[in-house]
């Protein structure tokens, strides 16, 4: 799941999965998802974002994380 904010527009979106959507479907005033061709849903998107979330903030309960570390950290030694 990848999360996307876009000041510009004040739009959050979230990716559900690494697929491209079909169509859309407006659920509720300034949300809309995003579906492929079978119809399951692929992303969201909130229009106005700064009025609907807390976008100052992530908390992530329950999900095993990962990280993507293509380059190893650095010494703190220097």
């Amino acid at each position: 799941m990848k999360l996307s904010y876009f000041p510009d527009t004040d739009t959050l979106y979230i990716d559900l999965i690494d697929k491209p959507g079909a169509d859309v479907t407006q659920v509720a005033e300034d949300f809309v998802v995003d579906v492929n061709a079978e119809g399951v849903p692929v992303g969201i998107e909130i229009e106005h974002a700064s009025s609907k979330v807390d976008l100052s903030r992530l908390e992530v309960e329950g999900l095993r994380m990962s990280l993507d570390l293509e380059s190893p950290p650095k010494s703190r030694t220097g």
